[in-house]
């Protein structure tokens, strides 16, 4: 058993939500574009924090803060097309002092997974008066834990 076992004890999950390439996400030939993916992750973001008892409409006045993004990062594998259903899997990576970093991949939901594109972002917790990084939350960092996946553990990609 490694430390790592002992931190985080069965709690290798990913939260995963789907929705469809639209119109609005595609370019002349009908291939999503890369800034599109963006609205994915935020989708993916959202949806995680609200299965942890903290949606966006609670979660700012309950701390009395804004996440604001210090990052984004994609890479991209494989073109999605108009119409495809994307899995959009979401998990935490790392929770620092006032930073928690969300790491994501997305693939076509038809059958076998294909992977189109990965990546993470950064949030920064700031109070909202002043707008200055602030430690995260006690109340977050247990919510979140069952999604924290820590690099040792992740599932290596194919």
């Amino acid at each position: 058993m490694s430390s790592t076992d002992l931190l985080y004890p069965a709690l290798q999950e990913r939260f995963r939500v789907s929705d469809f390439v639209r119109w609005s996400d595609v370019d002349q030939a009908g291939i999503i574009c890369y800034g599109s993916y963006v609205r994915f992750f935020e989708i993916a973001e959202t949806e995680l924090f609200r299965a942890v008892g903290l949606p966006n409409s609670q979660i700012f006045d309950l701390y009395d803060i804004w996440l604001p993004r210090a990052q984004l990062h994609f890479e991209f594998r494989q073109p999605a097309r108009l119409d495809d259903r994307l899995d959009v899997e979401v998990w935490v990576a790392e929770i620092g002092r006032s930073s928690i970093r969300l790491h994501f991949e997305v693939s076509k939901s038809n059958g076998e997974r294909i992977l189109t594109a990965e990546g993470h972002e950064v949030l920064v917790v700031v109070g909202r008066g002043d707008l200055k990084p602030i430690p995260v939350p006690p109340g977050i960092v247990a919510a979140l834990t069952p999604y924290r996946v820590p690099a040792a553990v992740r599932p290596s990609q194919g």
